[in-house]
């Protein structure tokens, strides 16, 4: 789903709801056949910049944003019955992809978990102000949880390379 910036649809209104339109052809077609469809909640790469823009109340993730998943979820139905949820981290930080590319003392952690997606949240009208509500309470409490699971794979990642001892954390 193509996201367009407040400045670009007030300069050109046509584009409203584009997105949403391409979001519902792409599920039918999806419907009938098997799929996999992403979707970077985040809606950007993280960075203390843009953290502190956004007031993020994470320590170590941007807000989510809820809109096209809720949609996808919506048009989908019951057709969708998981989420594989995935988690990348870079313990010794990376300023830019050119710099991750040419460090060899770069180390990524990935974190793989399906989750099932509640029969509540699928199939509902995401204009619906109380699903919404649902909605976002979900996604910010996987956010929660994200942030926290991040928090200690760090504090794991940092123990190993100082030599003291830290409780096992999976990520």
């Amino acid at each position: 789903m193509k996201r367009y910036s407040a400045e670009l649809l007030k300069r050109k209104p046509h584009l409203r709801g584009k997105d949403i339109e391409a979001t519902r052809k792409a599920c039918a077609k999806f419907k009938d056949r098997p799929a996999s469809i992403m979707n970077f909640v985040e809606g950007t790469r993280f960075s203390r910049r843009k953290q502190a823009a956004q007031k993020s109340p994470y320590r170590h993730l941007l807000k989510p944003r809820s809109g096209g998943v809720s949609y996808v979820l919506s048009m989908m139905g019951e057709n969708m019955q998981n989420l594989i949820d995935v988690t990348i981290l870079y313990p010794d930080g990376v300023e830019n992809a050119w710099q991750f590319f040419c460090s060899a003392k770069s180390r990524i952690l990935v974190r793989i978990e399906v989750l099932p997606i509640d029969p509540a949240l699928r199939g509902q009208n995401p204009d619906d102000t109380e699903y919404r509500s649902r909605f976002n309470r979900w996604l910010n409490d996987l956010w929660e949880k994200k942030d926290h699971t991040i928090a200690q794979a760090l504090e794991r990642a940092s123990a190993q390379n100082t030599g003291r001892i830290a409780p096992p954390v999976d990520l």
